[in-house]
């Protein structure tokens, strides 16, 4: 319970916690930011990746739901047999998810649905290893956006940055000036998240809805070439803001929430 209530009291203070409402720039004072956890499973071939599906359809999802969460489950776009998996959670808070962790050590309902997948032997893994990336949500999109049911292709992006100044620079640029442009020129968000964990930091993750391929180059390309954009890109303060770009294509599973 001490545990906790530190939690609770660190997202206060910090501003994140559960909210709904548009993108804007916020201050973090006064928003109330979800918390995210993105896994990414490997597999090496098998059964894995529908044994994965029946442990989270009849075990995580029921109990992430039970804590106010949602869940996505994306696969590589154009690969038939998925060599990795990514699964996104999106909690209201840190205190979320971390009751939840501490949940799947105790909650009934969750470990009796996990059995089967606990008791899968061991020379037959479901997966080789998963790595997991923690996130905080920005002060412009304090809560994931539901895509419409009509989405075809998710784009994952990850931007690092040279040093820690650079990051907060490039986040700022986000909140104040690119995800207004972003909604305009139809570059849909579903989560823009700061990393607090994880493995290219400093460096901030995001995500995008289309309903297909050629939807997602029709609009990126208004992006380039909007007046806004052209202005954005040459300010000094938002100079080698960013020194490596990531990006894969995703598509939704048949058993994503988002």
């Amino acid at each position: 319970m001490k545990r906790r209530s530190f939690l609770k009291k660190s997202a206060l203070a910090t501003g994140t916690a559960f909210t709904t409402g548009s993108i804007s720039a916020t201050p973090a004072s006064q928003s109330l930011k979800e918390f995210y956890e993105l896994r990414v499973y490997q597999f090496s071939g098998g059964a894995g990746v529908n044994q994965l599906k029946s442990y989270y359809t009849n075990a995580v999802i029921p109990l992430l739901n039970r804590q106010g969460a949602k869940v996505g489950a994306f696969a590589e776009y154009g690969m038939e047999d998925p060599p990795r998996i990514y699964i996104f959670h999106a909690y209201k808070s840190p205190a979320d998810y971390w009751d939840t962790i501490q949940a799947m050590k105790t909650d009934k309902q969750y470990l009796t649905a996990a059995q089967s997948y606990f008791n899968l032997p061991a020379d037959k893994p479901v997966f080789e290893r998963y790595e997991t990336f923690l996130m905080e949500a920005f002060d412009g999109i304090p809560q994931f956006k539901m895509p419409d049911k009509n989405r075809g292709l998710f784009e994952l992006r990850t931007y690092e940055s040279y040093n820690e100044d650079a990051f907060r620079r490039k986040i700022k640029m986000f909140d104040v000036e690119e995800l207004p442009l972003f909604e305009k020129v139809g570059l849909h968000p579903v989560f823009f998240g700061e990393m607090i964990a994880g493995r290219f930091m400093p460096a901030l993750t995001y995500m995008l809805w289309f309903k297909n391929m050629e939807e997602r180059n029709q609009n990126w390309d208004k992006f380039r070439s909007s007046e806004e954009w052209q202005t954005m890109r040459v300010k000094e303060e938002y100079a080698d803001t960013v020194s490596k770009v990531k990006k894969i294509f995703l598509t939704p599973l048949d058993f994503s929430q988002v």
